[in-house]
Parts: C-alpha cells; structure tokens; sequence
C-alpha cells in the first residue's frame, strides 16, 4: 500500500500528539500541529481511515490504528537515526538536523535505513535526547523529569530537550548545555520559578520556560 509524504506526516503529528494525551486527538489540534486548514484536515482523515492507518469518528477524534502506529514509528526511527548520522558523520550541529531530517524520513527503503542503523552502531538515543525506535518498533525510554521539576543542590545529567527549534538548541550552545551536561541547581525563586544553575564552573538563571524544557536525570 502507497502511503504518500503528507500521509505519512499526518501519522507522524497524529502520534506526538498521542503522547501527550490518551484521548482521541481532535481535528483542530492536528490542525494546528501540522498548520493546515481544518477541512482539509477532515479530507486527509478520511483518506487514513480508508487506508485503516487510522480509527476516525466525526467530532469525536482520532487515534492510529495499530498499522498506523508502526508506520508513524517506523518514520520516527529513520528521522532520529538521520539526525545521528548527520551529527556524528557530517559534522552538523544539533541545532541544524530537524529540518534535513525531515526530507529524509521519507526515503522508502528499509534496506538502507537497516544498514545505516548498523553503520551506525545501533543508536539508542538521537542528537537531542529523543529515544530511537528499534526495527521492530520498539522504543527505550528514559527515566527523566524537566529541570523545573527538580531538587535544589542536587546534580543531574541533561538527557534531552523537549523544544527542539534552532533558536532554543542556540540558547543552550550559549551556555554550553548539551546531552550529557552535567547541571547542579542552586536555587529556585518562589516568585517566577525561575532557576539558578551551575553548569562547568558557571552559575547562570534559567526561567522557568527554558527549564520546562530541559529533560534531565539524577546523576547517580
């Protein structure tokens, strides 16, 4: 069965949304995820569920069949192994992958998605923290908590991001905050939950909305 680009990139936002929520995903935020109109968004719908990728009922929602599930993961495994090949082979920065990864998610051949895996040593964990499906669509998740949520004068291990755009990957290249960092928070202010951290010899404040966003876990 031929599964066009665009479908595949409606299964790929319906299941994100799936993660944040065990309800149904409605039309309008799988519109707002991919930014289309919502009837056109109702039109590709109907094609998913014709398809079976989908189980779609009007005005209730959506989720991904099983058949949807793993084409979505499937697509999700090739973009995250691009961006490691891309970051550990062609010298890109993390803050530059995303957008080349999503051309190349696209390519059809599992074949080569199979060999890169090996070629690249079988990756567990992408560029940006985010867990790499195996074949069999199984994903390793991580025990993580965000920056905001932890434990003043404890030391934790940066593990991912939750924003992925340039601009926020920038922000943390600025103050050399990575995969594998090591952050030790000195204090919270009760006022606006902003954050003061120590990171390689440094203190730096964090707002609340930069450490939401910061997946970390205690350095053990």
């Amino acid at each position: 069965m031929l599964i066009t680009l665009t479908e595949e990139n409606y299964l790929k936002a319906i299941y994100h949304l799936g993660q944040k929520s065990d309800k149904e995903i409605s039309t309008n935020a799988i519109a707002e995820k991919i930014e289309a109109k919502a009837s056109s968004v109702t039109d590709m719908l109907k094609k998913l569920a014709d398809k079976k990728l989908i189980s779609y009922r009007k005005y209730k929602g959506v989720t991904l069949t099983e058949k949807g599930r793993l084409t979505a993961v499937d697509i999700i495994r090739k973009h995250r192994l691009w961006e490691v090949f891309l970051v550990d082979k062609l010298n890109f920065s993390w803050d530059e992958v995303h957008e080349v990864a999503e051309q190349l998610e696209h390519i059809k051949s599992p074949k080569l998605i199979n060999e890169l895996d090996a070629y690249l040593d079988f990756p567990t964990h992408d560029p940006h923290g985010d867990p790499i499906p195996d074949k069999n669509g199984q994903i390793q998740r991580t025990d993580k908590i965000t920056l905001s949520q932890a434990v003043i004068n404890q030391t934790y291990i940066c593990v991912g991001v939750i924003d992925s755009s340039s601009d926020f990957l920038k922000y943390l290249d600025k103050y050399n905050i990575g995969i594998g960092s090591e952050i030790t928070v000195l204090e919270r202010e009760e006022f606006d939950q902003s954050i003061t951290i120590e990171i390689k010899g440094k203190t730096v404040v964090m707002s609340k909305i930069i450490s939401t966003n910061i997946y970390v876990k205690k350095n053990i």
